[in-house]
């Protein structure tokens, strides 16, 4: 950067051209210095014979500058993603690449830091990495700065203490359920649920001793029992679920289950923290498939924890170990879409709200799901909980599975696709697109209905999607 690495400290000792030249500075400085800094207070001996000739081409800005703490084994700092604002929008913008990043050349963006493992000058600073002065990386899978500013500004957006993101969502449930669930423990989640998830629970975490107890949404009863009967180590529940978008009351089930000794994770993907913050109402997790609303452009596969640091770093742990890194170029996608994460959810809420209530008002509609209606079953929780309702509205249409498929097949805007949350409206038969392997019978026992449609609403014209709806639906 020309007002930043005008000259080397301790220039005296190179030729001029040395230290004015671009390509020089360049490998000089930025290659030694890029993800590397000395623990305040802690000098290696080659840090100090050195510092003199390294370009200040990578820094933080003073102003900006934020404490660093020990960090050993690609462990995070503390004290980074802070918020700055109490709005959503400002830290979705802002929030993890301000001085919590290295500032690269004053780049306003983050760089994708597209490297698999980092090196070391000498074995001093290995020593000194792994005890705590040298703030550095070492490998790939426990770290990188790309994905560190990634989880610095989901940490600001939940108010969490720390955060943790990977590959996909499901990378990130199973490794927070194997983490943090021992063998003997038992699991209470609610009988809405991700099928993958459920999957898991059910078919897999036996196989390791672990027991799984199904409730349902906001059955209290049934959650006190359970808690009473098992030794229950985790309460585990979607909010909204998909995809009757139930809403668990979140402040009286994180009570319960804490007076029991048993945390709560909450899968916050519908929701968004722009929404709902779980972790103001109780929870100790909170999980994103942040390929969904926190990516926000379907270009991009990434999970998402954050919550209580004692348990996320568990999971950190477990997460070193199992490999589900997300890619370096994965993590900037992620990034970019959550600097439009407010205004994308502000237009997908709005736009749902209307949506919803024009199609509980058709004829060929026999009923709507979405929170922020009063017909819905959880619409007092969600109320209490949200501050607004969310881009995805499920209704079933008047007929069998076939009238629904017209339907289906006769919009022209959204596309017939599974995942939702994106820019692009995206529409499906849950039946159809998750269930369809299971059968009918298999289906109703989930409470799969035949006629059911999952409608994930984009950023298009309201009245664009409304129109479409209308003359689709003159096909049932």
């Amino acid at each position: 950067s020309g007002r930043d690495s005008r000259a080397i400290s301790g220039a005296g000792n190179y030729p001029a051209w040395w230290s004015e030249n671009p390509a020089i500075k360049c490998a000089a400085g930025s290659m030694q210095q890029l993800h590397r800094r000395v623990a305040p207070g802690q000098h290696s001996g080659l840090h100090a014979r050195h510092a003199s000739r390294h370009a200040v081409v990578v820094r933080t800005a003073a102003k900006d500058r934020v404490s660093e703490a020990s960090v050993s084994n690609g462990s995070h700092s503390d004290g980074n993603g802070a918020s700055l604002s109490q709005h959503h929008s400002t830290n979705s913008v802002h929030a993890g690449e301000r001085g919590e990043r290295q500032q690269v050349y004053d780049s306003i963006t983050t760089p994708i830091v597209q490297t698999s493992t980092y090196w070391f000058r000498n074995t001093q600073e290995v020593i000194d990495f792994n005890e705590g002065r040298l703030v550095s990386n070492e490998y790939g899978r426990y770290g990188n700065p790309t994905s560190k500013a990634v989880e610095d500004k989901i940490k600001a957006l939940e108010g969490a203490e720390d955060a943790l993101v990977s590959a996909s969502g499901m990378s990130s449930v199973t490794s927070m359920l194997l983490a943090l669930v021992p063998a003997g423990g038992n699991i209470i989640t609610t009988s809405e649920c991700y099928w993958r998830t459920r999957q898991f629970m059910q078919n897999f975490l036996p196989k390791m001793n672990i027991s799984v107890t199904v409730i349902a949404p906001n059955d209290f009863e049934a959650l006190q029992a359970a808690l009473d009967t098992n030794k229950a180590t985790m309460f585990f529940s979607e909010s909204p679920t998909n995809p009757y978008l139930r809403c668990v009351d979140l402040e009286r089930i994180s009570k319960m289950c804490h007076e029991k000794g048993a945390f709560v994770c909450v899968d916050s993907t519908f929701a968004t923290p722009v929404n709902s913050r779980a972790l103001a109402f109780g929870a100790d997790l909170v999980l994103h498939s942040a390929t969904k609303y926190l990516a926000g452009h379907n270009d991009v596969l990434a999970g998402a924890l954050a919550g209580r640091k004692d348990l996320v770093q568990k999971v950190r742990t477990f997460h070193h170990i199992m490999g589900g890194v997300i890619d370096p170029h994965a993590a900037y996608l992620l990034l970019r879409g959550l600097k439009t994460l407010d205004l994308r959810v502000e237009r997908q809420n709005a736009s749902s709200m209307i949506l919803a209530k024009r199609l509980e008002a058709h004829n060929k509609i026999v009923r709507v799901w979405y929170p922020g209606l009063e017909s819905h079953p959880d619409h007092a929780i969600a109320k209490k909980q949200m501050s607004n309702f969310g881009g995805v509205v499920s209704f079933e249409v008047k007929g069998d599975l076939w009238d629904c498929a017209r339907f289906v097949d006769n919009v022209k805007i959204p596309y017939i696709a599974a995942s939702l949350g994106g820019v692009e409206s995206l529409i499906e038969m849950p039946a159809v697109q998750s269930y369809w392997s299971f059968g009918p019978e298999k289906r109703a026992a989930f409470g799969i209905k035949e006629n059911l449609v999952r409608f994930s609403v984009g950023i298009e014209d309201v009245e664009d999607i409304w129109a479409d709806m209308v003359q689709a639906l003159e096909f049932v």
